[in-house]
């Protein structure tokens, strides 16, 4: 049985593919169906599409493999080379994230301490550019997938408080704000040697 949070949160991971994946026309319409779903009829629908994986597997996708992978769009504000750290779509207040292992763990104590370093480095980066009074910290798993929320506190928000849907703008401003800038490019002086003695000039050309 999933929890309201695994349900919000899986919602919210398929509205991302249909956005990126399915025709104008009918993006709509298969987004509303998504979100109207019960408990029962989104487990039969992950099921039916082979879009859940067995606890036991890894090697099968899920929707947080793509998300890594780069085949499912995201909004991505920080990573390093054991974790990735995306936006939620469906945060509980800005700048929610998720910390994504690289590597599919089934269990809070296979997350690598590097996805852990990474959830510190989202968490600073949250404090000093949206200044919230607080950040909270909770893994969940959700397709067999461990992962780790990083939630702003701004007044009284709490895991379990209300979700709203964020308009891509919106995540854009944020991770506009968050991402890292990308690095400059040094252009290199070329080193010149002290001139000693004659010099060598080509000949005038008249």
């Amino acid at each position: 049985m999933l929890s309201q949070e695994q349900i919000a949160q899986i919602k919210a991971q398929i509205t991302q593919q249909i956005e990126s994946t399915f025709p104008e026309d009918k993006k709509e319409l298969a987004k509303n169906q998504i979100q109207s779903m019960t408990s029962k009829q989104l487990e039969e629908f992950l099921n039916k599409n082979k879009l859940i994986t067995e606890q036991d597997s890894s090697t099968q996708q899920c929707v947080f493999c793509s998300i890594v992978s780069g085949d499912t769009s995201s909004y991505k504000i920080d990573e390093n080379n054991f974790g990735v750290g995306v936006l939620e779509l469906n945060p509980i207040s800005k700048g929610h994230t998720l910390v994504i292992p690289k590597k599919h763990v089934s269990s809070k104590e296979d997350i690598p301490k590097e996805v852990l370093s990474l959830v510190k480095e989202v968490s600073k980066k949250i404090k000093s550019k949206l200044k919230p009074k607080d950040i909270k910290i909770s893994s969940t798993n959700l397709f067999g997938h461990e992962i780790i929320n990083v939630l702003p506190i701004y007044e009284d928000e709490t895991f379990d408080s209300k979700r709203k849907s964020a308009k891509p703008e919106e995540l854009e401003d944020i991770q506009k704000s968050l991402a890292k800038p990308p690095p400059k490019e040094i252009i290199k002086k070329p080193q010149i040697k002290k001139i000693k003695g004659k010099i060598w000039m080509p000949k005038r050309i008249p």
